[in-house]
């Protein structure tokens, strides 16, 4: 049994990533459907929370159907973390988050995500902070390092243990190679198998399959894997993986029925979440990554970002669903 404090999570959970102006609550609510067994909120700048900006407010909303769920926090001060992790404290979330990794360079500009790679006093400095100021457990996500030099990943993996840390997620990349070339696990591998680590370590980074999730389960074995680009519009990904480990099998893939169940699942919970005209604008880019890889999506893909009506919406979806039945019927 994997646990992060008191929380349990399975025997090797699967872990939504945190990703910016994807993983809001409509979107999670999906994921937590398909199998996610544990996620994060969009990362929460402590600079905005403590300047009660209104972006950064909102992104603290969580919901008792998401449990468990983490805040993530990012920033490059001490006392600002510290009092960010006081104003988490106060959602009852069920983990803190801090985000070492994220190499946008708005971000790594102000020193914060993974900026802070540089840094490693700091970076323990800014993570006693935030231990210091909750009661909540806290976690850490990270990289490799900074650049191909400063692959220090077992170095900082004790440290934040050191600080306080009771779980490590680790993106096998540099800062310096952001998305690009493979994800090297096997210095992901070398803090879990450090003897001295005693906290859950979890991968991060290429996980697009179920084949893949198991062979990486077996041959680097982490406690857990964190899954962000493979769900974006496929959030079927952490129920298939799962099924894949229980059985050997292969799940089919979801059908018409399921992507349009997902895709009004989530564009019904922006619509709450974020109100009518912001709700169905921040849906746009999500309708191509639910119908990709379908015959003639390209023709319902514009007609879905060209309305602002709900009407609309939800005509499209069922001459979509008529479609795709007669295509299969051999009508089309």
């Amino acid at each position: 049994m994997v646990k992060i404090g008191n929380i349990e999570l399975g025997e090797f959970p699967l872990l939504l990533a945190p990703m910016e102006d994807v993983s809001d609550p409509p979107f999670r609510a999906v994921c937590k459907e398909n199998g996610a067994d544990l996620m994060y909120t969009e990362f929460i700048s402590s600079e905005g929370l403590i300047r009660d900006a209104m972006k950064s407010r909102q992104k603290l909303d969580i919901f008792d159907y998401e449990k468990p769920i983490g805040i993530q926090i990012f920033g490059g001060d001490e006392d600002a973390m510290a009092l960010s992790a006081k104003i988490v404290d106060t959602t009852a979330p069920d983990l803190l988050d801090i985000n070492f990794g994220c190499p946008v360079k708005k971000v790594v500009c102000k020193g914060a995500g993974a900026g802070v790679l540089k840094d490693i006093e700091l970076m323990v400095r800014l993570t006693k902070a935030c231990v210091r100021s909750t009661k909540l457990p806290v976690t850490v996500k990270t990289r490799l390092g900074w650049d191909s030099n400063t692959k220090n990943i077992e170095e900082v993996a004790e440290r934040m243990q050191d600080a306080g840390v009771q779980a490590l997620t680790i993106h096998g990349r540099t800062r310096a190679q952001l998305y690009k070339g493979e994800a090297e696990w096997e210095l992901i591998a070398a803090v879990k198998n450090n003897p001295r680590i005693h906290i859950p370590i979890f991968g991060n980074g290429d996980i697009d399959s179920p084949q893949k999730a198991l062979e990486y389960r077996n041959r680097y074995g982490v406690d857990g894997i964190m899954i962000g680009r493979a769900a974006i519009g496929y959030p079927w990904i952490f129920r298939e993986i799962k099924h894949y480990f229980a059985t050997g099998e292969v799940l089919n893939p979801p059908t018409i029925e399921e992507r349009l169940y997902a895709v009004k699942k989530h564009l019904y919970g922006a619509l709450k979440w974020k109100g009518p005209k912001v709700g169905i604008l921040e849906m746009r880019p999500h309708y191509g990554s639910y119908l990709k890889g379908l015959s003639h999506v390209r023709e319902f893909r514009t007609r879905l970002v060209s309305t602002e009506n709900l009407e609309e919406l939800e005509q499209i979806f069922e001459d979509i669903a008529a479609f795709y039945s007669n295509e299969m019927m051999g009508v089309v």
